[in-house]
């Protein structure tokens, strides 16, 4: 909540600006665009911060998922703070706004402008690569080694709670993917259905690749969401769930949390490894995927 509140400001007051090349200290009824220029008509350029704020606020929010109850309140506090306002608006504003001539160079040289649709590379793959930098600065967590250097399986609190978390963000989501093209007239059915193509590939791969494990299989759900933002313009439905499939046996691939389920494992471990793996495998698919 706190980093939320320290982000809606940071953003409204620098990191929108830094972004779009707007700011929002003008009288209510200018920003509103009731009246002068400059702003559109019926506060729509404040509707649009609202819901772009959401895309930068989950930033802090996806590298507190690695140093949660790790890192001190107040430090992680101005961090949120500086990243939402310098450093994640230079990298949103190249992408989404064209900045600096970063999208000219892309299709000068590639033949096409780089397509991140929702952001799997601007958000989601931004926030894991700053959470990896922050998870290695503080080194592993209390008991995630044994003495002899193998994993230790980590279970999750509570796998209902998993799904209704996981629930709710898949059904969040749609409106995320869909509205990310910021205007009705650009709105189209194919981001729906790839976004729940998507989900569903997640979904059932995790069912797979898990054996049936409840907790992998929702967090399948997120790891295929995350994959598609990028090309759900784009992509054909088949597509779509093709693309979800493979993020989630990717990251099960490359995630060492199934040599803890071959290893031979003392008996209380033994009994929730699977809800042990689906919570690093999961978290582990949403990062990598995105």
């Amino acid at each position: 909540m706190v980093d939320f509140a320290g982000s809606t400001l940071a953003y409204f007051f620098i990191g929108y600006s830094i972004a779009y090349g707007m700011d929002f200290l003008s009288a209510a009824s200018v920003i509103s665009g009731d009246t002068g220029e400059g702003y559109a008509p019926q506060g729509y350029d404040l509707v649009k911060f609202f819901f772009l704020l959401t895309f930068a606020a989950a930033i802090p929010a996806i590298i507190s998922g690695g140093i949660a109850e790790r890192a001190r309140f107040y430090p992680q506090l101005i961090a949120t703070i500086l990243l939402v306002a310098l450093i994640y608006p230079l990298f949103e504003g190249m992408v989404w706004n064209g900045n600096f001539g970063f999208q000219d160079f892309m299709e000068a040289t590639f033949g096409a402008p780089f397509n991140d649709f929702a952001g799997s590379i601007v958000v989601h793959a931004m926030g894991g690569w700053i959470a990896l930098a922050a998870v290695i600065m503080l080194g592993a967590r209390s008991g995630r080694y044994r003495a002899d250097g193998r994993l230790q399986a980590m279970p999750p609190s509570s796998i209902p709670w998993l799904a209704l978390g996981a629930w709710i963000l898949s059904v969040g989501w749609f409106g995320f993917n869909v509205m990310s093209a910021q205007g009705v007239e650009g709105v189209t059915g194919l981001v729906a259905v790839n976004s729940l193509m998507a989900m569903v590939g997640g979904i059932l791969a995790a069912l797979i690749v898990s054996r049936n494990d409840p907790g992998f299989v929702h967090n399948g759900a997120l790891a295929g969401l995350v994959a598609v933002c990028a090309g759900s313009n784009v992509m054909h439905p088949i597509g779509a769930a093709a693309t979800g499939a493979m993020a989630v046996t990717q990251s099960d691939n490359s995630t060492p949390t199934r040599n803890v389920m071959e290893a031979p494992l003392e008996k209380p471990v033994k009994q929730t490894r699977r809800e042990s793996t689906a919570n690093c495998v999961g978290r582990s698919s949403s990062t990598s995927a995105r």
